[in-house]
């Protein structure tokens, strides 16, 4: 059976790496897997989309609209936009934190990051807001953003990675002046879902 991860936010947030990590972690275990990203103009604060497909056979990288089972939106407004990849009974992991997109800055309509998260709540039956920035804060670094949101949606148990599999990646992929940080970053993230 296939699991489906969508991870979407905005340019320099770790939405690639986190998607690496995932894919990573699932070949450890020999299970097939495909990514694509979109990032557009990640570096100038663009949106960047990550999908992750792992097991069974796939056919394409791209995950099609309502087969996710995990949403990861690193920004609220990035993961409202994306909400409609999300399977019905999938689950939302929310950053609380707004950065204004590119996109909405362009377009010149207000932008506020409680509305996204209200307009989520509304639309999402299992959805888990993270306090990314409280996560950050306590880790010692803003750097940890990525590795919190892959903990909790490890925790949520729809991924099909256990935490030990995500740690076990985490020790092979990141210089290893990084790992206390980031390995307190998936804990602390997961005991918001558990």
């Amino acid at each position: 059976m296939t699991k489906n991860c969508l991870l979407c936010g905005v340019g320099g947030q770790g939405t690639v790496l986190a998607s690496k990590l995932i894919a990573f972690a699932a070949m450890e275990k020999n299970e097939n897997v495909r990514t694509a990203e979109t990032i557009g103009m990640a570096q100038r604060g663009g949106c960047v989309v990550s999908h992750v497909r792992i097991g069974g056979t796939i056919h394409s990288p791209l995950i099609p609209l309502g087969q996710a089972d995990v949403l990861i939106g690193f920004e609220p407004g990035e993961a409202l936009r994306c909400l409609p990849y999300l399977k019905e009974n999938g689950i939302a992991i929310v950053n609380t934190k707004a950065v204004q997109p590119i996109t909405a800055s362009l377009s010149g309509n207000p932008y506020c990051g409680k509305t996204m998260v209200a307009a989520i709540r509304s639309k999402v039956k299992n959805v888990v807001f993270i306090d990314g920035e409280d996560i950050c804060h306590r880790c010692g670094s803003p750097k940890v953003l990525n590795l919190a949101l892959l903990g909790a949606a490890v925790a949520s148990g729809k991924l099909g990675i256990t935490t030990d599999e995500l740690k076990n990646a985490i020790m092979k992929r990141i210089p290893s002046k990084y790992h206390k940080m980031n390995l307190q970053a998936v804990s602390l993230a997961a005991e918001e879902v558990n």
